[in-house]
């Protein structure tokens, strides 16, 4: 889900304009996972740019209401995910956690950092989703932990199949701010790509794992 498409294309403009999304289709960056891609998504950049991190902070804090209500807690997710949530937590006046990728091997072991409670409900701010994978994996500590998790808001989402169907399989609603269609139609309008560079995206964005490999 897409807050408003007005604020969507707002925050896809802003992603372009500082560079924290930056598009090659002809020079592909190649992902951790070797997956190469027309894409490169930094969204952390956005944290140095005052007005913009303020624009999406708001944004953020009017999704959480809007999609979820006020929660008790909000939690970040590292590493990405904990100046974001901090803030909207800051803008709400509500408590603020994050989860770890994973327990610390010292002191408590904690894979969750802050103070909370059992049956808490708790909205997951994360600055990006590609698989969902690292986001499903703090949501499913915060269930193990008893709390309630009402979803998970993030910046930015590739907008791939498979997200999809890890959130829907783990019963997790999600939105997201803006998403890599809001993005390439921003990008066309404000001539960051052309015509021709549009078919490759959206190529890409149907076959990420083979783009380009057979040609």
């Amino acid at each position: 889900m897409i807050l408003n498409n007005d604020k969507a294309l707002k925050v896809a403009e802003f992603l372009l304009q500082i560079k924290a999304v930056k598009l090659q289709p002809n020079q592909p960056f190649t992902w951790a996972s070797g997956w190469k891609s027309p894409i490169y998504c930094d969204n952390r950049i956005t944290l140095s740019f005052p007005n913009i991190r303020t624009f999406i902070r708001q944004a953020y804090s009017e999704a959480v209401l809007e999609y979820f209500g006020k929660p008790d807690v909000i939690a970040g997710v590292a590493t990405g995910g904990i100046a974001q949530g901090a803030l909207v937590a800051q803008e709400l006046g509500l408590p603020f956690i994050y989860i770890r990728s994973s327990a610390k091997d010292h002191g408590m072991g904690n894979q969750i950092e802050g103070y909370y409670e059992k049956g808490q409900k708790v909205v997951v701010i994360e600055d990006l989703i590609s698989t969902g994978g690292s986001s499903l994996k703090a949501i499913e500590a915060l269930k193990s932990a008893g709390m309630d998790v009402k979803g998970l808001i993030a910046i930015f989402s590739y907008g791939f199949h498979v997200a999809d169907e890890n959130f829907t399989n783990s019963a997790c609603p999600y939105v997201t701010l803006t998403n890599y269609d809001f993005l390439i139609e921003s990008a066309l309008e404000k001539n960051y790509i052309t015509e021709k560079d549009l078919d490759s995206l959206r190529e890409w964005k149907e076959k990420p794992d083979s783009w380009k490999q057979d040609k």
